[in-house]
């Protein structure tokens, strides 16, 4: 990170008090780091306050390419978070060695009705918006695949299926393989309505077609990692890998497989 100075910190006042942001800027103070004000200044954006902040970090900041990103949690480590702004010592002992390297996580392009395109790190899920079944013609590089009716469809990036993907029962994927997840939401299974009904791991060379059926349910609540969307009529949404990927810094000692053995076991 030496050709890597200006730092834009990202944090919500509840989140952390004032004597632990003046003591990680006197930290990197001494390592001639430089604080600037404006995200667009900054090579270097740090989060504060878990997964949740990073992601909305990343969001709030445009998605860029051309920066890394840090996460620092204020509790507990998270996925995108390998440091602890209550320790220090943690920190300063990366800056001084090569215990940190940098990852790159892909995210997915989501594009509705061929108008507004955005991008997801974690997950883009579709649900219904009103106690209705909520229908979804399915299909993957423009082949019809099934007719989803249940409560909705998350798809999913490696990094993402841990997050909501994991709580519908889909698979742990690991985020060195270019891939997209497709879970159900409690699907309708019978004699007369089928679905895969289990999670679909599909290549980042396949673009997937999620068709809304305009059956009067057709205002769907479409979310974006951890905000939701204001789209009120939605017809079709495409999804693919996109060529964009996050640079995120992490230890070396701090692997994928750690963090789903700390979270989940």
């Amino acid at each position: 990170m030496s050709d890597r100075k200006n730092v834009f910190l990202f944090y919500n006042n509840t989140d952390v008090t004032e004597d632990q942001i003046n003591n990680l800027k006197d930290l990197g103070r001494s390592y001639g780091f430089r604080l600037v004000q404006n995200a667009e200044d900054a090579n270097i954006i740090a989060s504060i306050g878990g997964d949740g902040a990073f992601l909305q970090a990343i969001r709030k900041t445009h998605f860029r390419d051309d920066c890394l990103y840090v996460g620092l949690n204020n509790k507990h480590l998270g996925f995108y978070t390998d440091f602890d702004i209550n320790d220090l010592e943690h920190i300063e002992a990366g800056l001084q060695s090569d215990t940190l390297e940098v990852l790159r996580y892909p995210t997915i392009e989501v594009t509705v009705d061929g108008v507004q395109s955005f991008q997801c790190l974690n997950e883009c899920s579709i649900r219904s918006n009103i106690i209705k079944t909520f229908a979804i013609d399915v299909y993957i590089d423009d082949i019809y695949f099934e007719t989803f009716r249940g409560d909705g469809m998350v798809v999913s990036t490696p990094t993402g299926s841990t997050a909501y993907n994991k709580s519908l029962r889909g698979a742990i994927v690991d985020p060195k393989l270019k891939s997209m997840q497709l879970t159900e939401i409690a699907s309708l299974n019978n004699n007369e309505y089928r679905t895969l009904g289990s999670p679909l791991i599909l290549s980042g060379e396949r673009e997937l077609v999620l068709k809304i059926v305009q059956d009067g349910n057709d205002y769907p609540i479409i979310g974006a990692d951890n905000e939701a969307l204001s789209i009120r009529h939605s017809h079709e949404v495409r999804i693919k890998l996109s060529e964009k990927v996050i640079k995120t810094i992490k230890m070396k000692d701090n692997l994928f497989i750690h963090k789903v053995k700390r979270s989940f076991l």
